[in-house]
């Protein structure tokens, strides 16, 4: 028997005999099947199949394989075949180091086998069902050989494509975004991700399928939902997957959800075109509903996955112009952008939409309940014709955790939030709050701090802030946080210039014991401890 010399000047691939000669090794491949039909192997797979020495295969403790079944045909009957079979699949184990130690094990004392046959100079082909580097068990096997040996790994269909041809439904369309999920996911999580993403495929569900489907449910995802059993092979089954019994789901099942382009309705006119009276008549079974989605203060970063996923599954956006413009287009969707004083109008807009069957998201910067379209939308939703559309509300990260994240903890303990617009207060009772909030010693939030028709508020505010603080009291300016011209710096109260605040800044004036504190390497943080002391 020859060893394997891992010297230098030795050749990959090449085993020294005792004698000093050298010979080459046997080589590695790792091969795809395919989903199940025999068929769909390719045709370096098959050639690969039948001129192997060794023929390997992984299969559980009742001794079968799929894998071996699908290549049946192609093998000649010369070939060695080695049977790796699991300790465990699901069930429990008393091994020492619990199901994952007894797996290792296993994985070692598999590839010491392929490793015997390789250095004795035999060609192995592992066979893997679909393809070998996704989900499969012949990657456990590459991650301990391949760089060892002279390896070479010929991909196959994979159960999401069979699938898909299965269903004859599109997986994903232009800039559609395809998530695959093992279901073993926790439920939350699967829930999350389904609601995220655009179109998904949930693999391994046998026992898991009670969970996916609560998931798929939760995420609003159920009623498109897609079924799948054993495609391409003998018993194939197909069908809705709320219509599926959970009893009897194997663990070679899939759930789809497919591309929602081609499900969209594409017709529909822009808002400044569309007045209430000429909204389409409900063309489809089934109430419409609105969605009042927070997107955060920028960008698809500070998104929740629960939003995400309802901008994804509307038919109809609306929203003021800009916020608008940070959804990514979506083939299909429907977009109504208006003014931003127009607030009133977009709900009833919305509602309306609604009202004759059509799903709405409503687009609100940051969180739609903090000083956004949340209280529009609900407002009008409380009247008639609106009191039995269906209205949800998702929050979203506001501005003032924004950006009190970028300079430390600043609202650590008991804060305020107030704005400084008088469009839709007078000054006095903005004044009054501000006054009650020092005098409590709260830190404040200020949003809405100046415009171009609005420029004395930041003035106004500030002085009234020094008559209970002191000068030094830090103020964070934050502009355009999570945005492309993001500017965030703290100023003493004293020295805040009302001239470097606009529309797109927010301020966060300091309590009596927040601190500000230049840490090493010139980093500067500010916080509010969270003990107040005892008066």
């Amino acid at each position: 028997m020859t060893e394997r010399q891992e010297t230098a000047g030795v050749e990959p691939g090449a085993v020294t005999g005792t004698a000093g000669g050298t010979a080459r090794t046997g080589r590695l491949y790792g091969v795809g099947v395919g989903p199940g039909d025999p068929s769909l192997l390719t045709v370096r797979a098959a050639e690969l199949i039948g001129k192997a020495d060794v023929v390997a295969y992984h299969c559980a403790r009742h001794g079968r394989s799929n894998a071996r079944a699908i290549a049946e045909r192609y093998l000649t009957g010369g070939q060695l075949e080695e049977r790796l079979m699991y300790p465990v699949t699901v069930e429990t184990t008393d091994h020492p180091g619990g199901y994952r130690g007894a797996l290792d094990d296993f994985y070692r004392e598999a590839a010491e086998r392929l490793a015997a046959h390789l250095d004795a100079g035999r060609d192995v082909v592992v066979l893997a069902e679909g393809d070998p580097l996704f989900y499969g068990s012949y990657q456990h096997m590459h991650k301990r050989l391949a760089h060892r040996y002279p390896t070479e790994v010929v991909p196959g269909v994979t159960s999401i494509s069979a699938a898909a041809a299965r269903l004859g439904t599109p997986l994903v369309e232009a800039e559609e975004v395809l998530t695959i999920i093992p279901g073993t996911l926790p439920e939350e999580e699967l829930t999350a991700r389904l609601a995220a993403t655009d179109s998904a495929v949930v693999m391994k569900l046998g026992r898991t399928f009670p969970a996916v489907r609560r998931a798929l449910e939760r995420a609003g995802r159920l009623d498109e939902a897609r079924y799948v059993e054993r495609a391409t092979m003998a018993g194939e089954r197909t069908g809705a997957l709320a219509d599926i019994d959970p009893e009897g789901v194997p663990y070679f099942s899939v759930a789809v959800v497919p591309s929602r382009v081609a499900a969209l309705d594409t017709a529909g006119e822009p808002f400044e075109a569309l007045a209430p009276a000429r909204v389409p008549e409900r063309d489809a079974e089934g109430g419409g509903e609105v969605v009042v989605v927070g997107t955060g203060p920028a960008g698809p970063l500070w998104l929740t996955p629960e939003a995400r996923g309802a901008l994804a599954n509307a038919t109809d956006l609306v929203g003021y112009t800009t916020y608008l413009d940070r959804v990514p287009v979506r083939p299909g969707q429907v977009r109504h952008s208006s003014d931003n004083k127009v607030e009133g109008v977009r709900a009833e807009f919305a509602l309306e939409l609604a009202r004759r069957g059509r799903r709405v998201a409503v687009v609100s910067s940051g969180d739609p309940g903090v000083f956004a379209m949340a209280t529009a939308v609900l407002e009008a939703a409380c009247e008639d014709p609106y009191r039995d559309v269906p209205v949800r509300v998702l929050p979203g990260m506001t501005a003032a955790h924004a950006a009190a994240s970028r300079v430390g903890a600043p609202l650590g303990h008991d804060y305020a939030v107030i704005s400084l617009s008088d469009r839709l207060k007078p000054w006095e009772v903005i004044a009054r709050r501000l006054r009650a909030a020092a005098e409590a010693d709260l830190v404040v939030a200020l949003y809405n701090p100046g415009s171009k028709s609005r420029t004395t508020q930041v003035g106004s505010a500030r002085d009234l802030m020094l008559e209970y603080r002191d000068s030094a009291t830090p103020v964070v300016l934050a502009r355009d946080v999570g945005g492309p011209t993001e500017r965030v710096r703290t100023v003493e109260l004293g020295a805040l210039d009302p001239a470097e605040v606009d529309m797109r800044t927010l301020l966060l004036i300091g309590s009596t014991r927040t601190r500000w504190v230049r840490r090493g390497g010139g980093q500067q943080v500010v916080w509010t401890p969270r003990r107040y002391p005892e008066e």
